[in-house]
């Protein structure tokens, strides 16, 4: 699981099976302090997500277990999303 920042969306008129009425949005991955980490990418989203929102998400196998339809082609997948992140540091620690 991780978290990113909805960029954008993506207009297809063409898709896999499974992925009739999914919505697909633009993510930018970020790191725990929200600054970009990676390239964007294309999630299937879950949650009514939209441009601006800040979303955590899931990749692999368990992008496509977040579907309906869990035999779908897909990498990622919006599956909340974030109100707040409380992060405490510990000295020594990374």
């Amino acid at each position: 699981m991780y978290i990113g920042i909805v960029v954008g969306t993506v207009v297809a008129t063409q898709k896999a099976d499974g992925l009739t009425g999914i919505k697909l949005l633009v993510v930018q991955p970020v790191n725990d302090d929200w600054t970009p980490r990676g390239d964007l990418q294309v999630a299937c989203d879950t949650v009514m997500a939209g441009p601006g929102d800040r979303v955590f998400l899931v990749g692999s196998r368990e992008a496509s277990l977040a579907l309906d339809n869990t035999f779908v082609p897909v990498d990622a997948s919006i599956v909340g999303v974030v109100d707040r992140l409380d992060i405490e540091r510990f000295e020594g620690l990374t």
